[in-house]
This record gives structure tokens, C-alpha cells and sequence, in this order.
């Protein structure tokens, strides 16, 4: 038998394979397996082409080119035909993202034709629970934002968003796409905060990706005047009871190797450290 290596832009008919792939990491794909599993295989649906390499005819690694690069179970031979057709592309996306040792090959083949990056992220532990911490009360003022709330949800979320990245999601279109994946968690109920008695916003996160196995939070955030207060594991925790309850019986998230408050939260309310991510923002 012939030895038949390969990649090429998916189809819809290629749905149960790709979900295949994405199904054998749950918690580490779950951003791309969300999306895929609510649009398809549909470019235009999705957001971005997916990228297939078969091995032995068989599809075994996946690549998401949209406003994210992200490798998927990606092995050495199917870095390199993904950063050859991504080179021959151009550069379309904001950030490559994904798990640290196939983003740090992916990112070694494209930085001399896409470089310099804006910033690397080399290390970003991603961390997962599957249990709500035994000696840490949920905070009960953290609840669900409300759809009439984006007025003072949308500050907040802004003011994450460019302390975290770096640039203001309100540069370019405006912020109309921020404003409208904002929107969207709000309306699914994927919002969650704690607005104290004068409407600001204390606390905030987000449940951003969410399959019926794992789930991820984003956008973790407390007001500058209210850190270092014990806040955030009292608010972590009601957002982790909200996310095992209602949406998946895993829950993960990653963080910045530099963040140390964060992650010794995230210790608390009980995640442990499984593995990496890498992020290289543009």
C-alpha cells in the first residue's frame, strides 16, 4: 500500500472525521471543537477554513485558519505543510494559538516570512478541574449578566481585554465584532459578574468555549481598586459552580507563566496545571 500524506482545506463532508480529531484532546480543543460543532465545517459559518493532514489517507491532525491560527493534534510533518500553506496564504489572522510545542514549531517555520510578532507568550499553563474546591464558598453576588446590562458589562470587558492583549478591541471596526461576541455570551448566559450597589463592575469572567465535555473560562478580571481584597476565588469558584452545573463536567483555563496571582487562584479553587499553551500575537 501506498503511503499517502496530505493536507487540504476541509468540507462539510468532512465533519465527523474533524470532530474525531478534536475529540481525542476535549479539554485542549475545546475553542475549535465549540465552534466547529455549532458551524460546521462551512468557511463562511465557521469563521475560517479548517486544514486537514491524512496520513495513510486518514485524517489525523487539523489546523484552524481564521482570526486565530490554531494547530490541533498536530504532528511534526503536519506543522510543516501547515505553515507552508499558511506562508503561501499570507497573514490573515491576529494570533497563532495552541498548544506550546506544536505553536513553537508552527511559529519557528512562519516568523521569518510573518515576523516579528508583537509579542510571544511561550508559556501559558493550561489548567482544568473537574471538582468544586471543598474550602472555598462561592461568592453569591456573582450571578449571570443580564441582556439589558451591556452598558455595564461592555467597560469592563474592554478594560480586560486591553490590559490583557495589549491593544484596545475597540481599535479597527470600532469594536463592533467585540462588541457583538460580548453580546453573544450574554445572551447565551456565558457571562458572569459581580456589580456592586452602585452598578460597576467588582468581577468578571466568561465562559467562552463550551462542548457537552469540557468548557473554557476567559476574561477573568477584577476592578484594579478591588484586587488584592480575596475577591477572586470566592468569584471564581461561583463561576466554576455555574460552569459544572449547566455546561460541562470540565472545566479549563489558561494563563500567562508571568501571572502568579492568577494562577495561585486558580490553585485554590482547585485547577492543576496539565500542560502549555503558547500564543503569538500580531
Amino acid at each position: 500500500m501506498l503511503t499517502q500524506t496530505t493536507s487540504r482545506v476541509l468540507e462539510p463532508s468532512d465533519l465527523d472525521a474533524a470532530l474525531a480529531v478534536l475529540d481525542r484532546e476535549p479539554v485542549a480543543n475545546a475553542f475549535v471543537a465549540s465552534r466547529v460543532q455549532v458551524a460546521g465545517l462551512d468557511p463562511w459559518r465557521l469563521g475560517g477554513e479548517m486544514w486537514g493532514w491524512y496520513e495513510d489517507g486518514i485524517l489525523t491532525s487539523l489546523c484552524y485558519a481564521g482570526a486565530n491560527l490554531v494547530p490541533i493534534c498536530a504532528t511534526p510533518r503536519a506543522v510543516r505543510a501547515f505553515a507552508d500553506r499558511a506562508r503561501r496564504a499570507g497573514r490573515r489572522c491576529s494570533s497563532i494559538v495552541g498548544p506550546a510545542e506544536s505553536t513553537a514549531a508552527l511559529w519557528r517555520l512562519l516568523e521569518p516570512h510573518w515576523g516579528p510578532a508583537r509579542e510571544v507568550r511561550a508559556q501559558q499553563p493550561l489548567m482544568v478541574t473537574d471538582r468544586m474546591p471543598a474550602d472555598i464558598a462561592p461568592d453569591p453576588y456573582v450571578r449571570r449578566v443580564r441582556k439589558d446590562e451591556m452598558d455595564t458589562i461592555m467597560p469592563a470587558c474592554v478594560a480586560m481585554f486591553t490590559e490583557e492583549v495589549g491593544v484596545s478591541p475597540l481599535s479597527g471596526d470600532g469594536g463592533l465584532l467585540y462588541q457583538a461576541r460580548v453580546a453573544e455570551l450574554v445572551g447565551s448566559g456565558r457571562s458572569f459578574a459581580r456589580i456592586d450597589e452602585d452598578g460597576r463592575v467588582v468581577f468578571k469572567a466568561e465562559i467562552g468555549a463550551a462542548t457537552s465535555k469540557a468548557c473554557q473560562i476567559q476574561g477573568v478580571w477584577v476592578a484594579p481598586e478591588y484586587r488584592r481584597r480575596g475577591l477572586a476565588a470566592p468569584a471564581m469558584a461561583a463561576v466554576l459552580r455555574y460552569a459544572m452545573a449547566d455546561v460541562a463536567p470540565v472545566v479549563s483555563l489558561y494563563v500567562n507563566d508571568y501571572n502568579t496571582a492568577a494562577r495561585r487562584t486558580y490553585q485554590r479553587v482547585g485547577f492543576q496545571e496539565v500542560g502549555a499553551f503558547m500564543s503569538v500575537l500580531f
